[in-house]
Protein backbone atom coordinates (compact mmCIF):
# COMPACT_ATOMS: atom_id res chain seq x y z
CA UNK A 1 0.00 0.00 0.00
CA UNK A 2 1.32 3.43 -1.01
CA UNK A 3 0.07 6.66 0.59
CA UNK A 4 0.05 9.73 -1.64
CA UNK A 5 -0.23 13.12 0.01
CA UNK A 6 -1.29 16.05 -2.13
CA UNK A 7 -3.39 13.53 -4.01
CA UNK A 8 -5.60 16.11 -5.75
CA UNK A 9 -2.74 18.27 -7.07
CA UNK A 10 -0.93 18.19 -10.40
CA UNK A 11 1.58 15.47 -9.52
CA UNK A 12 -0.60 13.64 -7.03
CA UNK A 13 -3.42 13.13 -9.54
CA UNK A 14 -1.04 11.89 -12.23
CA UNK A 15 0.63 9.51 -9.77
CA UNK A 16 -2.74 8.15 -8.63
CA UNK A 17 -3.68 7.34 -12.21
CA UNK A 18 -0.33 5.73 -13.01
CA UNK A 19 -0.21 3.52 -9.91
CA UNK A 20 -3.88 2.57 -10.29
CA UNK A 21 -3.22 1.55 -13.90
CA UNK A 22 -0.35 -0.63 -12.67
CA UNK A 23 -2.61 -2.37 -10.15
CA UNK A 24 -0.76 -0.93 -7.13
CA UNK A 25 -2.94 -0.40 -4.03
CA UNK A 26 -3.00 3.33 -3.25
CA UNK A 27 -4.33 5.47 -0.42
CA UNK A 28 -4.97 9.07 -1.46
CA UNK A 29 -4.61 11.64 1.33
CA UNK A 30 -6.43 14.95 1.05
CA UNK A 31 -8.31 17.34 3.29
CA UNK A 32 -11.44 16.61 1.19
CA UNK A 33 -11.69 12.91 0.20
CA UNK A 34 -14.70 13.69 -1.99
CA UNK A 35 -12.31 15.30 -4.47
CA UNK A 36 -10.53 12.00 -5.16
CA UNK A 37 -11.74 10.32 -8.33
CA UNK A 38 -13.03 6.76 -8.14
CA UNK A 39 -10.15 4.68 -9.53
CA UNK A 40 -9.45 0.95 -9.20
CA UNK A 41 -7.36 0.18 -6.13
CA UNK A 42 -7.54 3.75 -4.77
CA UNK A 43 -8.78 4.46 -1.26
CA UNK A 44 -9.39 8.08 -0.21
CA UNK A 45 -8.54 9.19 3.32
CA UNK A 46 -8.78 12.52 5.08
CA UNK A 47 -5.44 13.86 6.29
CA UNK A 48 -4.08 17.19 7.44
CA UNK A 49 -0.43 17.90 8.24
CA UNK A 50 -1.51 19.94 11.28
CA UNK A 51 -3.58 17.05 12.67
CA UNK A 52 -1.29 14.24 13.96
CA UNK A 53 -4.21 11.87 14.57
CA UNK A 54 -5.29 12.14 10.93
CA UNK A 55 -1.73 11.41 9.78
CA UNK A 56 -1.58 8.34 12.02
CA UNK A 57 -4.78 7.03 10.44
CA UNK A 58 -3.49 7.83 6.94
CA UNK A 59 -0.22 5.88 7.34
CA UNK A 60 -1.68 2.85 9.14
CA UNK A 61 -0.74 -0.28 7.20
CA UNK A 62 1.20 1.66 4.58
CA UNK A 63 4.48 0.44 3.06
CA UNK A 64 5.60 3.67 1.37
CA UNK A 65 4.68 7.37 1.40
CA UNK A 66 4.83 9.93 -1.38
CA UNK A 67 5.38 13.15 0.54
CA UNK A 68 4.16 16.30 -1.18
CA UNK A 69 3.94 19.49 0.85
CA UNK A 70 2.84 22.84 -0.58
CA UNK A 71 5.48 25.59 -0.80
CA UNK A 72 3.13 28.27 0.53
CA UNK A 73 2.78 26.33 3.80
CA UNK A 74 5.37 25.56 6.54
CA UNK A 75 6.98 22.77 4.52
CA UNK A 76 9.60 21.62 7.04
CA UNK A 77 7.03 21.31 9.84
CA UNK A 78 4.64 19.40 7.60
CA UNK A 79 7.42 17.11 6.38
CA UNK A 80 8.48 16.45 9.97
CA UNK A 81 4.89 15.64 10.99
CA UNK A 82 4.51 13.08 8.21
CA UNK A 83 7.93 11.55 8.82
CA UNK A 84 7.13 11.15 12.52
CA UNK A 85 3.81 9.47 11.72
CA UNK A 86 5.49 7.21 9.16
CA UNK A 87 8.20 6.10 11.57
CA UNK A 88 5.66 5.38 14.31
CA UNK A 89 3.60 3.28 11.90
CA UNK A 90 6.57 1.25 10.65
CA UNK A 91 6.53 2.67 7.12
CA UNK A 92 9.66 1.60 5.23
CA UNK A 93 10.04 4.17 2.46
CA UNK A 94 9.34 7.88 1.94
CA UNK A 95 9.76 9.67 -1.39
CA UNK A 96 9.69 13.45 -1.05
CA UNK A 97 8.75 15.79 -3.87
CA UNK A 98 11.08 18.75 -3.45
CA UNK A 99 12.11 21.38 -6.01
CA UNK A 100 15.13 21.89 -8.22
CA UNK A 101 18.01 23.31 -6.22
CA UNK A 102 19.28 26.76 -7.14
CA UNK A 103 22.24 27.51 -4.83
CA UNK A 104 21.56 31.26 -4.96
CA UNK A 105 18.19 30.55 -3.30
CA UNK A 106 19.27 28.02 -0.67
CA UNK A 107 18.60 30.40 2.22
CA UNK A 108 15.06 30.92 0.90
CA UNK A 109 14.29 27.31 0.01
CA UNK A 110 11.07 25.87 1.42
CA UNK A 111 12.24 22.31 0.86
CA UNK A 112 15.87 21.95 1.99
CA UNK A 113 14.96 21.82 5.69
CA UNK A 114 12.35 19.17 4.92
CA UNK A 115 14.93 17.18 2.99
CA UNK A 116 17.19 17.23 6.06
CA UNK A 117 14.34 15.95 8.22
CA UNK A 118 13.92 13.02 5.84
CA UNK A 119 17.65 12.27 5.62
CA UNK A 120 17.88 12.11 9.41
CA UNK A 121 14.77 9.96 9.81
CA UNK A 122 16.38 6.53 9.50
CA UNK A 123 13.83 5.62 6.83
CA UNK A 124 14.53 4.47 3.28
CA UNK A 125 14.29 7.84 1.51
CA UNK A 126 14.50 9.38 -1.94
CA UNK A 127 14.22 13.05 -2.94
CA UNK A 128 12.83 14.21 -6.29
CA UNK A 129 13.76 17.75 -7.36
CA UNK A 130 11.74 18.72 -10.44
CA UNK A 131 12.29 21.84 -12.51
CA UNK A 132 9.45 24.17 -13.48
CA UNK A 133 6.36 22.25 -14.60
CA UNK A 134 5.15 22.51 -18.18
CA UNK A 135 1.64 22.69 -16.75
CA UNK A 136 2.40 26.07 -15.19
CA UNK A 137 1.71 27.57 -18.61
CA UNK A 138 -1.95 26.51 -18.36
CA UNK A 139 -2.34 29.77 -16.44
CA UNK A 140 -1.82 31.50 -19.80
CA UNK A 141 -5.01 30.04 -21.25
CA UNK A 142 -7.31 33.01 -20.51
CA UNK A 143 -4.83 35.46 -22.06
CA UNK A 144 -4.35 33.24 -25.11
CA UNK A 145 -8.10 32.91 -25.65
CA UNK A 146 -8.43 36.69 -25.35
CA UNK A 147 -5.56 37.31 -27.79
CA UNK A 148 -3.59 39.07 -25.05
CA UNK A 149 0.16 38.63 -24.41
CA UNK A 150 1.24 36.13 -21.78
CA UNK A 151 3.29 37.46 -18.84
CA UNK A 152 7.02 36.76 -18.72
CA UNK A 153 8.78 37.51 -15.41
CA UNK A 154 11.98 35.62 -16.38
CA UNK A 155 12.99 37.35 -19.63
CA UNK A 156 15.18 35.22 -21.89
CA UNK A 157 16.22 33.01 -18.98
CA UNK A 158 15.91 29.30 -19.65
CA UNK A 159 14.74 26.39 -17.47
CA UNK A 160 14.65 22.63 -17.90
CA UNK A 161 10.85 22.66 -18.03
CA UNK A 162 9.53 19.18 -17.18
CA UNK A 163 6.31 17.35 -18.03
CA UNK A 164 4.47 16.59 -14.74
CA UNK A 165 3.60 13.15 -16.13
CA UNK A 166 7.32 12.39 -16.26
CA UNK A 167 7.70 13.45 -12.63
CA UNK A 168 4.80 11.18 -11.64
CA UNK A 169 6.27 8.31 -13.66
CA UNK A 170 9.61 8.67 -11.88
CA UNK A 171 7.82 8.77 -8.52
CA UNK A 172 5.89 5.61 -9.40
CA UNK A 173 9.11 3.83 -10.36
CA UNK A 174 10.96 4.89 -7.22
CA UNK A 175 8.04 3.98 -4.96
CA UNK A 176 7.65 0.48 -6.40
CA UNK A 177 11.25 -0.57 -7.12
CA UNK A 178 14.42 -0.94 -5.08
CA UNK A 179 17.77 0.71 -5.57
CA UNK A 180 16.81 4.33 -4.89
CA UNK A 181 17.60 4.69 -1.17
CA UNK A 182 19.51 7.88 -0.44
CA UNK A 183 19.19 9.16 -4.02
CA UNK A 184 18.44 12.76 -5.01
CA UNK A 185 17.13 13.07 -8.57
CA UNK A 186 16.91 16.36 -10.44
CA UNK A 187 14.07 15.98 -12.92
CA UNK A 188 14.08 18.17 -16.03
CA UNK A 189 12.91 18.14 -19.59
CA UNK A 190 15.35 17.32 -22.41
CA UNK A 191 16.34 20.96 -23.02
CA UNK A 192 16.44 24.31 -21.26
CA UNK A 193 13.83 26.66 -22.74
CA UNK A 194 12.62 30.19 -22.05
CA UNK A 195 9.12 31.63 -21.79
CA UNK A 196 9.40 32.99 -25.36
CA UNK A 197 10.41 29.47 -26.47
CA UNK A 198 7.32 28.01 -24.81
CA UNK A 199 5.14 30.67 -26.41
CA UNK A 200 6.52 29.79 -29.85
CA UNK A 201 5.82 26.10 -29.30
CA UNK A 202 2.28 26.91 -28.15
CA UNK A 203 1.74 29.15 -31.15
CA UNK A 204 2.68 26.27 -33.46
CA UNK A 205 0.43 23.83 -31.60
CA UNK A 206 -2.56 26.19 -31.40
CA UNK A 207 -2.19 27.76 -34.82
CA UNK A 208 -2.49 31.24 -33.37
CA UNK A 209 0.06 33.87 -32.27
CA UNK A 210 1.05 33.75 -28.59
CA UNK A 211 2.68 37.12 -27.85
CA UNK A 212 4.78 37.64 -24.73
CA UNK A 213 4.90 40.66 -22.42
CA UNK A 214 7.91 41.27 -20.17
CA UNK A 215 6.90 41.46 -16.52
CA UNK A 216 9.37 43.43 -14.33
CA UNK A 217 10.04 42.10 -10.83
CA UNK A 218 8.08 44.88 -9.10
CA UNK A 219 5.00 44.21 -11.22
CA UNK A 220 5.34 40.46 -10.75
CA UNK A 221 5.42 41.00 -6.99
CA UNK A 222 2.21 43.04 -7.21
CA UNK A 223 0.51 40.28 -9.21
CA UNK A 224 1.40 37.63 -6.62
CA UNK A 225 0.39 39.80 -3.67
CA UNK A 226 -2.88 40.65 -5.42
CA UNK A 227 -3.55 36.94 -5.85
CA UNK A 228 -3.33 36.53 -2.07
CA UNK A 229 -0.06 34.59 -2.02
CA UNK A 230 1.82 34.15 1.25
CA UNK A 231 4.51 36.81 1.77
CA UNK A 232 7.30 34.25 2.04
CA UNK A 233 6.19 32.52 -1.13
CA UNK A 234 6.07 35.86 -2.95
CA UNK A 235 9.63 36.66 -1.93
CA UNK A 236 10.95 33.30 -3.11
CA UNK A 237 9.02 33.47 -6.39
CA UNK A 238 10.30 36.95 -7.21
CA UNK A 239 13.89 36.09 -6.31
CA UNK A 240 13.65 32.81 -8.22
CA UNK A 241 12.49 34.41 -11.44
CA UNK A 242 15.27 36.99 -11.13
CA UNK A 243 17.82 34.18 -10.87
CA UNK A 244 16.31 32.50 -13.95
CA UNK A 245 16.36 35.81 -15.84
CA UNK A 246 20.08 36.08 -15.09
CA UNK A 247 20.79 32.57 -16.42
CA UNK A 248 20.82 30.64 -13.14
CA UNK A 249 18.02 28.20 -13.91
CA UNK A 250 19.19 26.44 -17.08
CA UNK A 251 20.00 23.07 -15.46
CA UNK A 252 19.26 19.98 -17.56
CA UNK A 253 19.88 16.39 -16.40
CA UNK A 254 19.30 12.91 -17.79
CA UNK A 255 17.75 11.59 -14.56
CA UNK A 256 14.29 11.15 -16.12
CA UNK A 257 15.73 9.21 -19.04
CA UNK A 258 17.92 7.02 -16.82
CA UNK A 259 15.09 6.07 -14.47
CA UNK A 260 12.34 5.60 -17.06
CA UNK A 261 14.47 4.17 -19.85
CA UNK A 262 13.10 6.69 -22.35
CA UNK A 263 13.76 10.36 -23.15
CA UNK A 264 12.12 13.08 -21.09
CA UNK A 265 9.08 14.63 -22.79
CA UNK A 266 9.77 17.89 -24.70
CA UNK A 267 7.59 20.89 -23.88
CA UNK A 268 6.09 20.91 -27.38
CA UNK A 269 4.85 17.33 -26.90
CA UNK A 270 3.23 18.28 -23.61
CA UNK A 271 1.63 21.31 -25.28
CA UNK A 272 0.26 19.17 -28.10
CA UNK A 273 -1.30 16.76 -25.60
CA UNK A 274 -2.97 19.67 -23.77
CA UNK A 275 -4.05 21.73 -26.78
CA UNK A 276 -7.73 21.56 -25.84
CA UNK A 277 -7.08 23.04 -22.39
CA UNK A 278 -5.81 26.25 -23.99
CA UNK A 279 -8.73 26.53 -26.40
CA UNK A 280 -11.64 25.51 -24.19
CA UNK A 281 -13.78 28.18 -22.54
Amino acid sequence: MILISGATGTIGRALLHQLSAQGVPVRAMTRDPARVRDLPGVEAVRGDFTDPASLSRAVAGVDAVFLLTAPSAPVAEHDAAMVAAARAAGVRRVVKLSAIRVPELDEWSFHLAGERVLRDSGLDWTVLRPASFASNTLSWAPAIRAGAPVPNPSGAGRQGVVDPRDVAAVAARVLTAGGHHGAVYTLTGPAAISVPDQARHLSAVLGTPVPVRDLPAAEYREVLVGAGMDAGFVEVAVRGTSVVREGGGATVTDDVARILGRPATPYENWAGAHRAAFLAG
